[in-house]
């Protein structure tokens, strides 16, 4: 943070500053982890989504559907970038990787499940 010159500067003047402070910088964190948990279970419910309209029922889904393609255009178009077939793919394989859940990552960062969902044994993701 920027340091500012306090015009008071009596002790309990300065406490109260500090004490503001934090309780934004704690606010401030809280929120941006409210934000990527939001994140991820919307990521992971896109996967879901995607999965369960490619299969329609069945146990695979059948190959040479354009779906992701077409999703990227038209999701780009309506809510702006963010949704790139690369992503929505990610999101896919998200679901697919943590099909009961995704407790076990929720800490992490998008782009660290991205990581992780590109390594194909499990122990080895675990790790």
């Amino acid at each position: 943070m920027n340091e500012i010159k306090i015009t008071d500067t009596t002790n309990e003047y300065k406490a109260l500053v500090d004490k503001i402070a934090k309780r934004i910088e704690q606010g401030v964190a809280k929120a941006v982890t409210e934000v990527k948990k939001s994140q991820l279970e919307t990521y992971w419910d896109n996967g879901r989504y995607i999965v369960e309209f490619e299969q329609q029922g069945k146990e695979h889904a059948e190959y040479g559907m354009n779906l992701l393609k077409s999703l990227a255009g038209d999701l780009t178009l309506r809510m702006g970038k963010g949704y790139s077939r690369p992503n929505l793919y990610n999101m896919r394989k998200f679901y697919q990787t943590y099909p009961n859940g995704y407790k076990s990552v929720e800490k992490l960062t998008w782009s660290h499940i991205c990581e992780l969902i590109r390594i194909d044994d499990e122990l080895e993701r675990e790790f």
